[in-house]
C-alpha cells in the first residue's frame, strides 16, 4: 500500500467514525507513528481533517451521509477530493523522480513536495539519499536498497526538520548529483523564498549539489517570503505544474532556468 492509498483509508475511516488515534492507525497499517502523524499533518493541510493530541477529527467537508447513493460512490467521492488535493504536488514529485538514475545520489530538503518526491524514491533503491527531513527519511529507511544518510543537527518541530550548524557540517565534502528544494515562493527577481527559519542549510545543500531542481507548485508562483532560501543564478531546474501562466513561465526561462511543466 502507497501513501496514497493508506491516507484515502483514514480519510475512510474518519468519514465513517469522525475521529482517528495515531496508535491504533500506527498498528493498523503496521508502521511508524511518525508517518501518521505526517499523513495526518498533509491531510489537514488540505483540509480534510483537524489534528489533535493523539489523533484527528473529520472536518465538515467531509462530514457527510449520502441518502441516495451507495457506499461505493461515497468513496469515490472521497477518492476524487483527495486526488484533486494531491494532484499538482503528486505529478511534480513522480516528474522528479524520473530523474533519478541507478546509483544517484540526492539531497532532498524538507518540506511537503519533498516528501511527495521521497515517496516515489522509496519504490526505487539502489540511490543514496542525504536529507534533513524527518518524515523523509522514515519513509525512505522502508526500502533497505537505499543508502540512507540523515543530517543531525537541532530540530526544528515545525517542519519536523533538522538545521543548524550541525546539520550544515554533515554536508561538508560531499558531492551529489541532485538537490530537490521546495520553497514558499518563487519569482525570477529573488529567486526561491520562505517564511520559514532555518533555512541556510539550503544554501550548503545547494553547493553540494550538481543539478539544484526547485520543486514549487504553480501557486506559489510571484509570492515572496521573508527569507530568501536560493538565488535564481543558483537553481538549475525548476519543475512545476501547468497552472503557471505564461508570462510567470516565460520570465523565469529569460532568468535561465529550465521550466518543467507537469
Amino acid at each position: 500500500m502507497n501513501a496514497n492509498e493508506r491516507r484515502q483509508r483514514i480519510l475512510e475511516q474518519l468519514n465513517e467514525k469522525g475521529t482517528v488515534q495515531v496508535t491504533e492507525l500506527s498498528e493498523q497499517f503496521k508502521i511508524s507513528e511518525v508517518t501518521i502523524r505526517t499523513d495526518l499533518r498533509i491531510l489537514e493541510e488540505q483540509g480534510f481533517l483537524i489534528r489533535f493530541h493523539g489523533g484527528a477529527n473529520l472536518t465538515s467537508m467531509l462530514s457527510f451521509r449520502p441518502e441516495s447513493k451507495s457506499e461505493m460512490t461515497t468513496e469515490t467521492v472521497l477518492e476524487e477530493r483527495y486526488s484533486l488535493a494531491q494532484s499538482p504536488k503528486s505529478r511534480i514529485a513522480k516528474q522528479a523522480s524520473t530523474l533519478v538514475f541507478p546509483g544517484a545520489s540526492i539531497i532532498l530538503d524538507s518540506g511537503s513536495t519533498t516528501l511527495l518526491i521521497a515517496e516515489e524514491l522509496v519504490k526505487i533503491g539502489n540511490i543514496t539519499v542525504i536529507t534533513n527531513s524527518l518524515p523523509a527519511a522514515d519513509v525512505l529507511s522502508a526500502n533497505n536498497d537505499i543508502t540512507l544518510v540523515l543530517c543531525g543537527g537541532t530540530l526544528r518541530h515545525k517542519t519536523r526538520s533538522l538545521h543548524g550548524a550541525i546539520a550544515e557540517s554533515a554536508l561538508t565534502g560531499v558531492t551529489a548529483d541532485f538537490l530537490f528544494v521546495g520553497a514558499d515562493g518563487i519569482d525570477p527577481i529573488n529567486g526561491i523564498t520562505t517564511f520559514n527559519e532555518g533555512y541556510a542549510i539550503s544554501g550548503v545543500m545547494a553547493k553540494a549539489a550538481k543539478k539544484v531542481i526547485a520543486v514549487v507548485d504553480s501557486t506559489k508562483y510571484g509570492r515572496s517570503g521573508f527569507n530568501q532560501v536560493l538565488t535564481i543564478d543558483q537553481i538549475d531546474c525548476l519543475i512545476t505544474d501547468d497552472g503557471i501562466d505564461d508570462e510567470g513561465r516565460i520570465a523565469l526561462q529569460k532568468a535561465g532556468l529550465n521550466v518543467i511543466l507537469v
